[in-house]
């Protein structure tokens, strides 16, 4: 089962590569541009067929390694 996980910064910290890209995309003439938020894609291939297993078992794997929960909010999709 493939799951598709989000990790991002959670809202109020500070994203100076997020405020960089917003500036460039700005100056380049996208005015309408409210804001920028950066994400990281992880896929993962999990040799399991339940979904709620699956979800828990990415569940698990964020808390423990994949996402700083301090700081990082994190969104876990099934994706089959």
């Amino acid at each position: 089962m493939q799951v598709r996980v989000l990790v991002s910064l959670k809202n109020g910290v500070l994203d100076p590569q997020a405020k960089a890209i917003f500036h460039a995309l700005n100056a380049h003439g996208f005015e309408s541009l409210k804001g920028v938020k950066l994400s990281k894609e992880i896929l993962l291939d999990l040799q399991e067929d339940n979904a709620d297993k699956a979800y828990e078992i990415a569940k698990n794997m964020c808390e423990e390694l994949l996402a700083n929960v301090v700081i990082e909010d994190y969104n876990i999709e099934i994706v089959q």
